[in-house]
């Protein structure tokens, strides 16, 4: 492993426990106090927030149900989806800067890692669609992860932004009816039947992604090993 790798697992180690252990919850409440006393610079500071929350893989929900307590439903629903777009390409970058030769020069090693590479390389768009579809694919650490593969940052946006507006358009909503921004940052606002819907539609893309990554990569990992 070099140098770069080693910095790049360092980072997102860190970024993890830090994630876990610090006070999070509390800056956000405080951050978003703030930026609602700040009219005149709000949608630059909180889409700012929202960036860098993606870099170092905070929570971004409180901050996408805030969006809706602070500039209504449409004006929260374009921020956030710029803003977390802008951030997940951020990280997606920083991957692909740091690690992307690595993983190639493994993925020439090892034909299985080459297989699924492969396949994600020509179905990138369908598979990070699905995946951001799904609740239970962890968004920030994906944003690192995908810029480790061969999916083009062209489908990697544009499949990030289809992906998570519907979400987005959910939590903003809801944002814009809760009481408060304390009871925001609480975590104290329930989903409902909008919760409960997306919950089914992101199973059901998760059952989707094992079926197509797995069929994909079977036939890349034939070809590759008919070819070798």
């Amino acid at each position: 492993m070099n140098r770069r790798i080693l910095v790049f697992v360092i980072l997102i180690a860190l970024l993890l426990v830090g994630a876990f252990t610090l006070p999070v919850r509390e800056w956000l409440a405080q951050l978003l106090e703030w930026i609602a006393t700040h009219r005149q610079v709000a949608w630059l500071a909180f889409a700012a927030a929202y960036i860098l929350a993606c870099v170092l893989m905070l929570p971004g929900l409180i901050l996408t149900i805030a969006a809706g307590a602070l500039f209504g439903v449409l004006q929260g629903i374009v921020l956030v989806s710029l803003a977390s777009v802008a951030g997940a390409s951020a990280a997606f970058l920083i991957g692909r800067t740091f690690a992307r030769d690595w993983a190639r020069a493994k993925a020439q090693a090892l034909p299985r890692f080459a297989a699924l590479d492969r396949a994600l390389e020509q179905k990138g768009f369908l598979i990070v669609l699905l995946t951001r579809l799904s609740p239970l694919f962890p968004f920030n650490l994906l944003n690192y992860a995908y810029g480790l593969t061969g999916v083009t940052l062209r489908d990697y946006v544009l499949a990030s932004w289809v992906g998570m507006l519907p979400a987005t358009a959910m939590y903003v909503y809801l944002g814009s009816a809760a009481a408060s921004l304390a009871q925001i940052a609480r975590g104290d606002v329930q989903a409902g039947t909008g919760g409960r819907i997306l919950f089914f539609v992101g199973l059901a893309a998760t059952l989707a992604v094992a079926v197509v990554v797995t069929r994909l990569a079977r036939r890349a990992l034939d070809r590759e090993l008919q070819a070798s």
